[in-house]
This record gives C-alpha cells, structure tokens and sequence, in this order.
C-alpha cells in the first residue's frame, strides 16, 4: 500500500509559496526527476541530494529525496529530509503524508500518527492506529478508506486485522465484565471448541443454556460440538431445539439434516435439506448432504439435480470431485454407463 503513493509530481503538490530554484538547482532537480521516471533510483537520490545542497531553502529538494528513498525502500533514510521540509513549511501536506508513512514503515506508529491525521490519510492513520491497539478507530478510517478504493489487498488484510482485535477486545471486556454471565460461557465454550476440547466445550454451553436456553444459536453451537466427536444423537436433539426456536434459519436446518443423514435416516434427512435450500438457496454443503441423502433415499430425480447444483457452484473445488464421485455411484445404479464414466473421469482429473 505505501508504494503506490508516490505515483505523482511532487512539484505539483509543493506550494505555491516555495522559493524559486535557483538554475543550478533546477538542473539537478529536471536530471533527478528524469532519472526517477527511468527507474534509476540511485541517480534520482544523488541528483536530488544536490537539489538540496544546491538550494537548502527550497522544500521540494527534500521532498523529492525523501519520496525517492522511500521508491528504494529506504524509509529511515527518508524521516530527516522530510523534517527538514517540514522545518521549511510546518504546513506542508505531501512532506507531512510521506513522513507519516515513512514512520510507520520504520516501525514508528505512535509518531506517524499526527501527520497522517494532519492530512486525513485515513488508509495510513488506520493501519497505525492498529499497532497502537486503537481497534475501534482503525476499522472507522479503514472502512473510510475503502470506500476510494475497495479492491485495495492491502486495505482488506488490514481492516479483516483490525475487526479481530475489535471483536478480541470486546470478548474480553464481556468476560471481564460478567464472568459468570450466559455470554460469557458461551464464549469460552467457543474457544474451547475451536481448540477441539469438546468436554470442556459442552460444559460451558450447558452452564450458557441454564440460564438462558432461548438464546438463538446455543443449541446449534452445541450440537456442532457433539457432530465434532460423532455424538450424532446428542447433536440431532440439540439441532432439532434450534430449528425449533429458529425455523427460518438454514443452517441450522441443514444441521439437522446432516445428523439425520450421518444416522441413516435419510427420509428424514432429505426433508429438513430441502427445507434448508428453500430457505438459504445455493448453499453447497447443503445441496451436496441433499444429494447423498436422496440417493440413499432412494430419489434419484433429487440426488441428481443436487449434485449437479453443487458442481455448478464449486466447479473445480474438493467438494466438486465428492460430487462427480456420488454422481457416477448414481448412474452406475442407474445402468448409466457412459454418464458414470465421464463423472469418474472428471472426479479423477480434480482429483489430480
């Protein structure tokens, strides 16, 4: 992010208020820009340095060697010319915005920070707000950001990091605040189960559910712990509590499903999946437990339609190949000879 930049003339952004290089100044000055746009940094900083030297009074000398260290990567090298600038012009916004990302290249986040604010740099003011544990802050200017360029990689890795410390410190203000709190076992059930400690998992949910068992999503929590270690009597009930509570939630309906497949009651199973399209359409865990369930079930028209769905969606994914596979076990059923073969083909190019 901080290499795109530098990509304008800097003479344009200097002020109108800038004393006039003197000739010999302006020579270095032309031959430095010239060199910078042939991408030879090494002359650029040379010819810019005696801009410097040339014409000490001239702010755009050292904002031009500032900007081409830091084309070089060279940020430390940067952070003194830029001051100088800023020594020349306290108000200048370009020496201000590149000394605000040359501090936070070097690790200066605290510092970069008044000069990215000066000149509402959000995207920059966020990613040092981050070092500086300011979640909260650097998700508003990221956002902000984002709106001017919302494909930017860089802008997403940083705003994705900044929600997860938002959302780590509200966690923890929750399970400081009310230890004993339904909110705060169903919390540390979480983390217990995302380590795979499903005991200590189901503990926490069922301390969670003793207090408030009409919290949406308890019992779908709780049952994935139970799916998680093949408990899938345990997970069906916790499941079927859900949808329950919850009949116009997909997932969950599509947690049911699967329990009921994974226990062979497959009528039942191809009943609550469908449900579980209709509400949420396209869901390829959805369509793909669907289809399975209906070839056990004995209903070919829906297996088929299922599993095609799901390589429409997934295309070349793993979940594309279970599904070529399923399908030529369908044809091969079905006397569909040539149809399973071109299903096998396909399952064993993605498989490779």
């Amino acid at each position: 992010m901080i290499n795109a930049l530098f990509a304008f003339s800097l003479l344009a952004q200097i002020n109108s208020g800038a004393p006039t290089l003197s000739s010999q100044a302006m020579q270095h000055m032309e031959a430095g820009a010239d060199a910078e746009r042939r991408h030879d940094l090494e002359t650029a900083i040379a010819e810019f340095k005696a801009v410097t030297e040339s014409d000490p009074a001239a702010t755009v000398g050292f904002v031009s060697l500032a900007n081409a260290l830091m084309e070089d990567h060279e940020y430390g090298d940067a952070i003194r010319p830029l001051q100088q600038a800023l020594e020349r012009d306290p108000d200048l916004p370009i020496a201000h915005k590149l000394l605000g990302y040359a501090l936070l290249a070097r690790g200066y986040a605290a510092d970069a920070i008044s000069h990215l604010e000066r000149v509402h740099e959000v995207g920059g003011l966020g990613i040092a707000q981050i070092e500086m544990g300011q979640a909260s802050a650097a998700v508003s200017n990221l956002q902000a950001a984002l709106v001017k360029s919302p494909n930017d990689s860089d802008l997403l890795f940083y705003l994705s990091q900044a929600s997860e410390m938002l959302s780590q410190q509200s966690l923890d203000a929750l399970t400081s605040a009310n230890p004993n709190s339904s909110r705060a076992h169903q919390v540390r059930a979480h983390n217990h189960f995302v380590l795979h400690q499903f005991s200590e998992a189901e503990r926490e949910y069922q301390q969670a559910l003793t207090q408030r068992p009409d919290i949406p999503g308890l019992h779908k929590e709780l049952g994935e712990v139970y799916a998680a270690s093949s408990q899938w009597a345990k997970a069906e009930e916790q499941f079927l509590l859900e949808t329950k509570l919850q009949p116009g939630n997909a997932e969950a309906a599509y947690r049911l499903g699967d329990a009921w497949l994974q226990q062979g009651k497959f009528q039942e199973a191809v009943r609550e999946l469908k449900r579980s399209d209709d509400l949420r359409p396209d869901m390829s865990d959805t369509l793909y437990s669907l289809g399975k369930a209906a070839i056990f079930a004995g209903d070919s028209v829906t297996a088929e339609r299922a599993l095609v769905s799901v390589i429409r969606l997934e295309r070349e994914s793993p979940l594309a190949a279970q599904a070529h596979y399923s399908l030529a076990g369908l044809y091969r059923r079905q006397g569909k000879i040539e149809d399973a073969a071109r299903e096998m083909k396909e399952f064993h190019l993605l498989q490779k």
